[in-house]
């Protein structure tokens, strides 16, 4: 819709009301605060879910993978073939033995449920990244030294230094009954993945102590695989699966954590829907203020239609008027959406003090900090949409106005 120079003064006059016109000019105010308001709060609310989801998802594959193949009964006495079965598979990019077993720590008097978890050394390398506290590169096998996540440390009151005994309930059969292993370790570093289960459950050592402690000779309990793809990855490691059926099976990602993934996306879309019901809102809004604007020149616009100008530049006109409301508190509420997510710790932290309520437990939101990730597509639809709704709600009284009839209204005046 291209506007003459004539048709853009007279619009750009009308979004400006006179003194005598402050309802409509407080009316389209409202508008475009609406609009930014919703525009915001959709930005804000997606990109806070995106976030949550991925980063949720980037932590927990990154300590888990994309895909188990766990033996039957918690051992896998042939390993050593499935992960070479496993590594040669095509679209696998990493396949490494692992063994993972709840058990119990005790530590200065204190005992808490754990996850002891048997890797590899060059696995255990990997969580240099995430070490705050003592040297990851003194782990050796057989030397009695475990890394421990951040919030277990806490739990337990232990430092890098103390030592920590893990007790194994399937201990040694005595003729008094089954006696729990016992074996005390040095804490050589303290690890935080950002998920706060994962930092209050894991114990990683290397895999030679985990087969010792468990008395699982050379077995495993599983192989961790990372693919090309996440979202096939069940698919990718088939053939391993079919290849050793009844030895061993096969849980992806989506499987391990189904049930959180799933509310995820549930929440994801029922928050979608309803925060657009306030851009409609909003469209609303607009509708009125120039319902109001309307009638409030109806005079004008009979003068303008003697002085020659068309039904269609009339309708150009208000809808002009409208559309650059919309676009106003679009772009409005573009900017403080990115202005609210660039600065959301700080707000989170402010209202905390402020209320003295703790809004983002991790022992609840399972992350330590509120995430975001901006998905450029959905900001585009969020624009689209408010502009989309923005222009119907000036259709009805663009049109009320191009029918205006300038003998009707010009005869009693």
């Amino acid at each position: 819709m291209i506007l003459t120079p004539f048709e853009w003064t007279i619009a750009k006059r009308y979004m400006m009301p006179e003194r005598g016109e402050a309802v409509i000019a407080v009316v389209a105010g409202i508008g475009v605060g609406v609009v930014t308001l919703s525009v915001a709060m959709l930005v804000i609310v997606m990109s806070v879910m995106n976030g949550f989801r991925a980063e949720l998802f980037d932590k927990i594959v990154g300590l888990n993978g994309h895909a188990i193949i766990q033996g039957y009964g918690g051992r896998m006495d042939n390993w050593r073939a499935v992960l070479a079965d496993a590594k040669a598979t095509p679209g696998v990019i990493s396949a490494s033995p692992l063994i993972e077993q709840p058990l119990l720590a005790s530590s200065n008097g204190r005992v808490e449920a754990i996850f002891a978890r048997g890797q590899t050394m060059e696995d255990i390398a990997q969580l240099a990244p995430k070490v705050v506290a003592g040297e990851i590169g003194s782990i050796k096998p057989d030397a009695g030294k475990v890394v421990i996540g951040a919030q277990l440390a806490a739990n337990l009151g232990a430092q890098v230094g103390d030592t920590i005994t893990i007790i194994n309930p399937q201990g040694q059969s005595t003729p008094f009954g089954t006696v729990p292993r016992q074996i005390g370790y040095e804490i050589a570093a303290i690890f935080s993945v950002g998920v706060y289960d994962l930092d209050e459950r894991f114990v990683v050592m290397p895999m030679q102590d985990a087969q010792t402690l468990l008395m699982m000779g050379d077995s495993v309990a599983m192989i961790e695989v990372k693919v090309t793809d996440p979202d096939t990855a069940a698919e990718t490691v088939e053939p391993v699966r079919q290849k050793y059926a009844g030895q061993v099976t096969v849980v992806d990602w989506k499987a391990m954590n189904a049930s959180l993934f799933e509310a995820l996306q549930v929440e994801r879309v029922a928050m979608f829907f309803a925060l657009s019901i306030i851009v409609l809102v909003a469209a609303f809004n607009i509708l009125s203020s120039l319902i109001m604007l309307v009638r409030s020149k109806t005079r004008d616009i009979a003068i303008l239609r003697t002085m020659g100008a068309s039904r269609r530049s009339v309708l150009k006109i208000f809808v002009t008027t409208g559309s650059v409301i919309g676009l106003a508190g679009t772009l409005g509420g573009l900017l403080l959406g990115f202005l609210v997510l660039t600065f959301r710790q700080p707000i989170v932290r402010g209202i905390e003090f402020v209320t003295g309520q703790n809004l983002w437990d991790p022992k609840i939101r399972f992350l330590t900090e509120l995430p975001s990730r901006t998905d450029p597509a959905e900001v585009a639809m969020i624009c689209v949409m408010a502009l989309g709704f923005s222009f119907l709600a000036t259709l009805y009284p663009a049109w009320r106005a191009a029918s205006t009839d300038p003998v009707q209204v010009l005869r009693y005046e």
